[in-house]
């Protein structure tokens, strides 16, 4: 991704392959609008960018330490869920992000009503896709700066989150990085104490069974863009060589 540093937009690193002793494999699903790309690249980045191009499903990562320890982080952003006649629309690659991940983010923002309501329904998808039952999932309401424009009100989060066993934050991804990095910072501690510690050969040498399916590596936009812009700008040198 082109207005990211320091960060790669890859499928899942092979075992041998990765840095680190562990990889923790992260979900964030919501609602079109509510901040997901934003959330995610602010914590890795530190970076809020308040315009991004539409979102096709992400995957990033990046080197971390948690209590001393080197750790590989891949956070899957997710495209906006679509709601129909028959409640929300789980795409495939939805059904493997959740499949794949260690951990679950479900984001709603507190200026949409709508990105609230399907909270509930996220959080079903969410069990009914996963095979995992103890799965650790977290709900975030993002825009809490937005206070002129605020629909959902400051205690309905937690009820909602209480009621679904989840941890609840509230977070403002353009105005404050300390609450976006709490949040997720707080997930992969939490993550890192439950997994088991895996040698690299040794998880190299179960990657057959135990890899999960592979999200597929998207193309860069902003690639295909200049892309489409040499062949315009080549075309055109050769028009105009023809013509004298």
């Amino acid at each position: 991704m082109r207005l990211i540093q320091n960060m790669s937009t890859i499928a899942e690193y092979p075992s041998a392959e990765c840095p680190s002793n562990r990889v923790i494999k992260i979900a964030v699903i919501g609602g079109s609008g509510v901040g997901k790309t934003a959330l995610v690249v602010r914590f890795l980045t530190k970076r809020f960018i308040g315009d991004y191009e539409r979102n096709v499903g992400n995957l990033y990562s990046r080197e971390v330490q948690i209590d001393g320890e080197q750790l590989a982080i891949q956070v899957q952003d997710t495209p906006g869920v679509q709601v129909n006649a028959n409640g929300l629309s789980c795409t495939d690659q939805m059904s493997r992000s959740i499949q794949w991940a260690d951990a679950v983010v479900m984001v709603y923002s507190v200026t949409d009503c709508r990105s609230f309501d399907h909270i509930g329904q996220l959080h079903q998808l969410v069990l009914r896709t996963h095979t995992d039952r103890s799965l650790p999932i977290i709900l975030v309401a993002n825009k809490a700066d937005l206070l002129h424009v605020r629909r959902v009100d400051a205690q309905e989060g937690p009820l909602l989150a209480s009621a679904l066993g989840c941890s609840f934050y509230e977070v403002s991804a353009s105005e404050d990085y300390s609450q976006v990095h709490g949040a997720f910072h707080r997930l992969c501690v939490d993550l890192a104490k439950t997994q088991p510690q895996t040698p690299i050969n040794a998880a190299s040498s179960g990657t057959e069974k135990k890899r999960s399916p592979l999200i597929p590596r998207p193309k860069s936009p902003n690639m295909q863009d200049l892309k489409r812009r040499f062949k315009q700008v080549l075309s055109a040198k050769v028009r105009t060589v023809t013509s004298v």
